[in-house]
């Protein structure tokens, strides 16, 4: 007949589901932290999409959707706040402000107040600290009353 083998050894089973339950404890608490730290960002960006959304509506500007502007801003302001008046951020700018011709034929035009409007808004609500840089790089352009 064979015997069977039983193990002998009560602590080693003990030592062994104490480290089991410890990884799935463990686990459990990461997935936790990560599903708290997302609900708080996806909380942030929607507050400020909602204040943005507001701010937009009193100036009589078109009014993207919350998924639009979490998409794009999140909720710190993404790269628009990363250095609103950088070089890049100014030559691209002033790309959007120029008539349109490619090449040698690219002028500066004269633009209505409203195209920058929108960003003076956003950087407001996501990143004010850099809101004077940005005025204070803008003031020296040329804005008319030129959009219907």
């Amino acid at each position: 007949m064979a015997s069977l083998s039983v193990d002998s050894n009560p602590r080693r089973k003990r030592v062994i589901t104490y480290l089991v339950l410890g990884a799935i404890v463990l686990t459990l608490a990461l997935i936790a932290v990560l599903i708290g730290t997302t609900v708080h960002t996806n909380r942030t960006a929607e507050q400020r999409a909602a204040q943005l959304q507001n701010a937009f509506a009193k100036a009589g500007l078109p009014v993207p959707s919350t998924t639009q502007i979490t998409g794009v801003l999140g909720d710190d302001g993404g790269a628009m706040c990363t250095d609103p008046a950088n070089s890049l951020h100014k030559a691209n700018l002033n790309a959007q402000l120029a008539n349109g011709a490619g090449g040698p034929g690219t002028r500066p035009t004269t633009v209505d107040p409203r195209v920058v409007q929108g960003e003076l808004l956003a950087i407001g609500v996501y990143c004010p600290e850099q809101l004077a840089e940005f005025t204070n790089y803008i003031k020296d352009l040329k804005f008319d009353d030129v959009a219907g």
